[in-house]
């Protein structure tokens, strides 16, 4: 016969040696309690009889074990400084999982349903216990040298610890934060050591809000410090990886700043963070993180904010930028308001004499003007016009002065710009340093443009990161170029020759145009929108020679944007000012001349090409001879692609066109759309046009028959064609999902 009686702690724990349970708050469970010495305690378990056990819902708070139900037993908390001992028991004869609290006035026993769920009682408890006494010895410390050992048994124990929660780490980190926070008088060594303590914690956590205070604190005065590099390094590494939204945890943000921050003040300045920078893109071509890049912007865009709003605040009672957006800055509510000093890069006239007190003394110079910040006046020098306009922002909120007023600087214009202190334009520096950085990763450009485009920088380092973004080829970059919406400048519009920010005589706007061109935007509907808002640009650039803007007004001429006669007439002159202009008017002449022969000689009015053609076969056949007549032209099972569109455009007279079963895409119906109205009868069969080409078609309202049998038509995009094509009489949609 084996001995019965309970087992011992060690063997119980070794058996369950590698278990992970989840940290318990709450539950139900069995409790017995038994008011008697520990002698005839362990006489009384090793009997068949126990006293009467009654059922519990226990709560684990942070100081006690409370019943959610205070009868019989557990008629008051169970506090865990009371708590002497805490065992694991079991019965061979009778299993009965159960864990043994042992408390000066007795013992009490739960009983659990199984072994997994005691041990899981079991560890709940003693983690809270512990974390019980941690909170109390390090709420009072005495001697520092006790205290950093105390931190570093605390951390001990949460690495070690079998419970797998969140909270299992997050807990000695908020201690320690209180801690922080509460004793601010600290060395620079125990900074340190406290700092190094905790460091395996935050391996896999984020610091908590407080603790971010303290590591901002130390980056701003000990930048050099190897803290920085071999602790923060893994910390802001898992912050900008993971990170989901800095607006619920700002104060990450903040700290992620100053690291930055902190690496530029090392020996090798910007080298050290464009390290950094790489590391978090990772060495392929690819980076296998998606949250860095936003991230990354997030900071740099909230540094750079920072930099102007803090100069704003500066002033002595002055409202914030978000105050001026707002609207909501009252006279009433503030003192008289000092004024804000910004600089003209030249010596402005003297401004009239103002009855308001002067502000501090400043390093500033030449004399700057004043503007009001309760008002927000701004007195602004336009060109060689001498006298001030004063700008008053609307109290409503439809055109408020924002941060990119303040942002942008046009030296051509003669716009204001703002004189910052020496720490914020450093700070301007690094992270319009890092946006370049940014820039540079051929699969982080994309998602960058999209995420600055509703920002326009003109500051002059940002300046690259624009110009990057107008070189690159694919269409999702520099797309990003254009408007977010109509009525609201993006950076085509602020960088043309005339825009506020525009400093290098349409340089950059010209390189902007030539790639749009390039890409899918060579169409009627980008060159009227350059004729209406930026002509007097383009004929500028084209007046110096620009071969893109001479290309713009031709097309401009050839394609009859333009109605009016006399800008007709100015395009001309424009043109025959320059030998490039000349040259192009010159060919785009012949080409008219040319479409006017071959409407007056006339030629077959249908045409089949040869299976298996090319788009150049279709080039080479028309510039052959006459085709002003052709009605009916049919390229069914040839390899045309969207290219050809070019060619196809040039018949004004066809009526019926034949396109199935070949490479005749979405780029080439856009261009068709726009060119050919008098369109009636389109094939379209098993080509690999989508809706974003087919939806371009409601503009042409001849159609009577169109044929989308095995396209990528969608039920959505049929139904509008049906509802913008009013002649459309035979409709083709079999095998798509409109069928």
């Amino acid at each position: 016969m084996g001995k019965t009686g309970p087992c011992s702690k060690r063997s119980l724990l070794h058996s369950s040696s590698g278990m992970r349970y989840k940290l318990l708050q709450e539950g139900d469970i069995q409790v017995c309690v038994v008011k008697y010495p520990r002698t005839f305690l362990s006489k009384l378990l090793t009997s068949k009889f126990l006293r009467r056990w009654e059922p519990h819902h226990l709560t684990l708070t942070d100081s006690s074990l409370v019943s959610a139900t205070p009868t019989g037993y557990m008629e008051a908390p169970l506090s865990y400084s009371t708590i002497e001992d805490l065992q694991l028991l079991s019965w061979d004869n009778a299993p009965k999982y159960c864990v043994q609290l042992s408390f000066p006035g007795g013992t009490v026993l739960l009983q659990a349903a199984n072994s997994y769920l005691r041990d899981q009682w079991f560890h709940s408890l003693q983690w809270k216990k512990k974390i019980y006494k941690y909170r109390k010895v390090l709420n009072n410390p005495s001697r520092w040298d006790v205290v950093l050992k105390e931190i570093r048994a605390l951390v001990d124990m949460a690495l070690t610890s079998p419970l797998q929660d969140e909270s299992i780490h997050q807990a000695p980190l908020h201690i320690i934060s209180t801690l922080l926070a509460e004793n601010t008088n600290l060395s620079a060594q125990d900074h340190e050591n406290i700092i190094v303590a905790i460091a395996p914690l935050l391996e896999n956590n984020h610091p908590p809000p407080d603790l971010c205070e303290f590591f901002c604190k130390h980056c701003r005065e000990r930048p050099r410090s190897m803290v920085v590099i071999e602790v923060f390094t893994p910390v802001v590494q898992r912050i900008l990886k993971h990170n989901m939204d800095f607006g619920k945890c700002p104060r990450l943000r903040l700290f992620t700043q100053e690291y930055i921050l902190a690496l530029n003040e090392l020996n090798a300045g910007m080298e050290v963070v464009k390290k950094f920078i790489h590391s978090m893109h990772g060495p392929t071509g690819q980076c296998p993180h998606p949250r860095v890049l936003p991230n990354l912007v997030a900071v740099c865009l909230a540094a750079i904010y920072s930099c102007y709003e803090e100069f704003i605040n500066s002033r002595d009672n002055s409202p914030s930028l978000k105050e001026i957006r707002n609207g909501c800055q009252q006279q009433s509510e503030r003192k008289p308001p000092m004024p804000l000093r910004l600089l003209r890069p030249e010596p402005p006239t003297p401004p009239p004499t103002t009855t308001l007190s002067p502000p501090p003394a400043l390093p500033l110079s030449p004399p700057p003007s004043i503007v009001n910040s309760s008002e927000i006046l701004v007195e602004l020098e336009r060109n060689n016009n001498t006298t001030n306009t004063l700008r008053k922002a609307p109290a409503e909120g439809d055109s408020e002065p924002n941060l990119i007023d303040c942002l942008l600087v046009s030296p051509a214009l003669n716009a204001l710009s703002i004189q910052l202190p020496a720490h914020a334009d450093r700070v301007l520096g690094c992270f319009a340093l890092i946006l370049k950085m940014l820039s540079d990763y051929d699969d982080w450009r994309p998602a960058l443009a999209s995420l600055l485009q509703p920002i326009p920088f003109p500051k002059e380092e940002l300046k690259y990161v624009i110009q990057r973004f107008a070189e690159d080829p694919r269409q999702e970059v520099h797309s990003c170029l254009l408007s977010v919406r109509s009525g609201k400048d993006g950076w085509f519009q602020l960088y043309s020759p005339g825009g506020v920010a525009c400093d290098d005589d349409g340089e950059l706007f010209a390189s902007m145009v030539h790639i749009l061109m390039g890409s899918c935007y060579k169409t009627k509907k980008f060159l009227l929108s350059l004729a209406e808002n930026k002509l007097g640009p383009c004929m500028l650039l084209a007046l110096r020679g620009n071969q893109t803007m001479v290309e713009i007004l031709c097309l401009m001429l050839e394609y009859n944007i333009i109605e009016n006669k006399d800008t007709q007439l100015q395009i001309i002159s424009t043109l025959e000012s320059t030998q490039v202009g000349l040259r192009m008017y010159e060919q785009l002449c012949d080409r008219q001349r040319e479409l006017k022969e071959l409407q007056r000689k006339g030629g077959p009015t249908r045409l089949t090409l040869p299976s298996k053609s090319t788009d150049a076969d279709l080039a080479r056949l028309l510039s052959s001879g006459s085709f002003g007549n052709l009605e009916n032209l049919s390229l069914a099972f040839t390899n045309v692609t969207s290219a050809c569109a070019e060619q196809l455009i040039k018949l004004p007279s066809l009526k019926q066109l034949n396109l199935w079963s070949t490479q005749f895409g979405d780029a080439g119906l856009r261009l068709l759309s726009e060119h050919l109205a008098c369109l009636q009868v389109l094939n379209l069969c098993e080509t690999p046009v989508t809706d974003a080409g087919l939806l371009s078609l409601s503009s042409m309202k001849s159609l009577c028959s169109l044929n989308m049998n095995s396209t990528k038509l969608t039920a959505d995009t049929y139904e509008d064609l049906k509802a913008k094509l009013p002649n459309l009489k035979e409709v083709d949609v079999r095998y798509t999902e409109a069928w």
